[in-house]
């Protein structure tokens, strides 16, 4: 059951995300549905605003008047989220919830994959994602500040230096 939970998007009026977030999260602890609504997300970011005092740090929604839900759709939990107030709809064609695949969900920076491996030079990583998925290589540099790797691959008979996130590398012990 669990390989059915996705992630969908909700259409909330502008303003209302978190009033949105807390009661769909309430609306299915209430309802004993917790299993079928199991996370709700608004991507935040941090911005340097610069205004007449000086610069300012705030937190600003990534994507304003939508929400994030990790759930399992049934005709129950689609009533449920469809039914809270200030929920326009879920974004799909012709009203159906149309769940985010694994890249969007990446892209959007709806989950955050964290990297608990420590990279080092010399270490043989295999590329887990992207164009060159399925590559074996050698780690030349770490980035840590940027989580980013430098990885020699073996291209048509050449070894080719290639610039990497740190998630689309995983580690091959030998």
């Amino acid at each position: 059951m669990a390989e059915d939970v996705m992630w969908y998007v909700v259409h909330t009026y502008s303003g209302y995300e978190n009033a949105v977030a807390a009661a769909i999260l309430k609306a299915a602890e209430n309802r004993k549905m917790q299993e079928l609504i199991t996370e709700v997300n608004i991507p935040m970011e941090t911005v340097t605003e610069y205004v007449d005092a000086g610069e300012k740090t705030v937190e600003r929604k990534t994507y304003p008047g939508y929400v994030f839900v990790k759930m399992i759709l049934t005709d129950e939990s689609w009533h449920l989220v469809r039914n809270v107030r200030g929920v326009t709809g879920f974004v799909g064609a012709d009203g159906k919830a149309v769940p985010l695949t694994e890249k969007e969900i990446l892209e959007l920076g709806v989950e955050r994959h964290e990297v608990v491996e420590g990279f080092k030079v010399g270490d043989t990583i295999k590329v887990v994602d992207g164009p060159l998925e399925g590559f074996l290589g050698t780690v030349e540099d770490v980035d840590s500040g940027k989580k980013r790797v430098r990885v020699i691959v073996s291209m048509f008979g050449r070894e080719t230096p290639v610039d990497l996130e740190q998630y689309q590398v995983e580690y091959v012990s030998e």
